[in-house]
């Protein structure tokens, strides 16, 4: 590349950050091994093509308008929705992960729209509580299959959202059903069982092939989805007081982002200083993967999206040495922010109010909703226990408070 091919690089704003090397402007163009390098493999419901969408678009935009998706904005990530107006709820969670998976899926030249879709639905399972509430919903459906959120979002997108005259579901494309289906990879194993549950009515209409690895969009959500929350989990504890400059000095990552920081002097710049820490780390990330995928492309020489999934290996990646540093810093999260007594006190009693609410729905079909009580006439205990998780976890926070207020006595408040 010419020097002056590369200054104009340099100034052209649709390149976004330097994350270590330019990109050519050609190179934006999707490559061979993107998803829309070839046709989608299609819907299980044959529908008529868009005139002014492709595929992957209107999965994100049918996703967008969903209320699976609505209902994510009074859902908790790690705070309680009414904790605080600042801190982070599912909703503004997912679209974090939007911009993230879409910025390296285009330095990537992977396809931005369906990495898009798979981090906007990623977390439309999630129950009321966060964490929480699917811990409460897997130990009351022990004896009915278990509560697995990642299962519970292939079950709001294949059938849950009902808007449409000619099927339950959203009917998205085979791609995005895939890449919701593997978001933590192949789906093999134990660990994977609810979601092999939930895709084998698939298999009539053709396999999601859960024994290899997702398309590169899919990692990208995947590995965004790690970023978004680790960064303003720091962001949202050091907002909390749970947490403080000083003490991410000697975490791993965080601590040489924090080290390369000025001293707070003035009131108000300590603000600033913590919204820093967040944009560095997210922009050290992001590098991280960039040049370790794109060096694994290189060795792989992919030319189609098939190629992706054979690898045996992800192909989108941190790399080792960025790996061993978030998990240790994953660990310091999980010792000083998610099991804190501030926030596992509220969790406890978080946890209490969906079991207490599962129960009393589960034993008396007349505490649920007309629509909801009509549906469970005549099923088998197992399918009734499945039709109340899935009427829980459909709960926003408040939602949930709210029908406990109606059903029992006193609701706690959870702060």
């Amino acid at each position: 590349m010419s020097k002056a091919t590369q200054d104009d690089s340099a100034r052209d704003p649709d390149t976004g950050p330097d994350y270590g090397q330019h990109l050519t402007p050609g190179a934006r163009l999707p490559a061979p091994y993107a998803a829309s390098a070839i046709p989608s493999r299609g819907r299980q419901h044959a529908e008529a093509e868009c005139t002014t969408r492709s595929p992957f678009q209107r999965d994100r935009d049918r996703i967008l308008h969903s209320t699976a998706f609505r209902r994510l904005i009074h859902k908790t990530q790690v705070f309680v929705y009414h904790e605080g107006d600042h801190y982070r709820t599912r909703l503004t969670h997912s679209l974090e992960v939007a911009q993230i998976a879409r910025t390296m899926s285009r330095q990537l030249r992977l396809d931005e729209d369906l990495a898009e879709a798979l981090a906007l639905a990623h977390d439309l399972g999630h129950p009321p509580f966060g964490h929480a509430g699917e811990r409460a919903l897997d130990q009351l459906m022990h004896g009915f299959g278990g509560f697995d959120h990642n299962a519970q979002s292939l079950r709001v997108v294949m059938g849950l959202e009902r808007k449409y005259l000619a099927f339950d579901g959203l009917n998205l494309t085979w791609e995005s059903l895939e890449g919701l289906a593997k978001h933590n990879g192949p789906i093999v194993g134990e660990a994977h069982a609810a979601v092999r549950k939930v895709i084998e009515r698939l298999d009539s209409w053709q396999s999601l092939e859960p024994e290899r690895w997702a398309s590169g969009e899919a990692q990208a959500a995947a590995l965004a989805d790690d970023i978004a929350y680790v960064s303003h989990d720091i962001d949202d504890g050091l907002r909390a007081g749970l947490l403080t400059l000083d003490d991410l000095e000697g975490v791993a990552l965080a601590g040489g982002i924090v080290a390369g920081l000025p001293k707070a002097t003035r009131s108000g710049e300590r603000s600033r200083l913590t919204y820093e820490v967040t944009r560095r780390m997210i922009t050290v990330l992001i590098q991280d993967v960039v040049l370790e995928s794109r060096r694994r492309l290189a060795a792989l020489a992919p030319d189609s999206p098939s190629d992706i999934r054979a690898a045996g290996c992800a192909v989108v990646s941190f790399s080792a040495g960025m790996d061993a540093d978030l998990k240790a810093l994953k660990a310091f999260l999980m010792r000083r922010v998610y099991r804190s007594r501030r926030v596992m006190d509220v969790m406890d009693e978080a946890q209490a109010v969906v079991g207490r609410l599962f129960g009393r729905y589960l034993s008396d079909a007349s505490a649920l909703p007309d629509a909801w009580r009509a549906a469970q006439a005549g099923l088998s205990d197992r399918r009734r226990a499945r039709l109340v998780a899935d009427f829980v976890a459909g709960m926003t926070d408040r939602y949930a408070l709210a029908e406990h207020g109606r059903l029992f006595d006193g609701t706690p408040d959870l702060r």
